[in-house]
């Protein structure tokens, strides 16, 4: 993680600012530049990248893929008929 300060604070203090942000957020911080300026404290950060698996709801069940299905499962979803928004006009 990279922590740059611009001001007068030592490393205790931007210490707490991280813990701060990680909990307030509940996720890791990637970066953190802190700008002091007499009593107030400008923080810009950005947060370590979350792996996101997509799940969707397929004949009735939630997958994220379909590997593990057998040949009849794996049918009925490839002969399910896919709705489109082709020719939908905008509001």
């Amino acid at each position: 993680m990279s922590v740059i300060i611009t001001g007068n604070a030592d490393a205790r203090e931007a210490q707490a600012y991280v813990e701060y942000l990680e909990n307030k957020h509940h996720r890791k911080l990637e970066k953190l530049d802190i700008n002091l300026d007499g009593d107030y404290a400008d923080l810009n950060y950005e947060f370590e990248h979350v792996p996101f698996e997509r799940i969707r709801r397929i004949t009735g069940y939630l997958v994220g893929t379909m590997d593990n299905w057998n040949d009849a499962k794996a049918a009925e979803e490839r002969d399910r008929v896919k709705h489109t928004l082709t020719g939908a006009k905008n509001a």
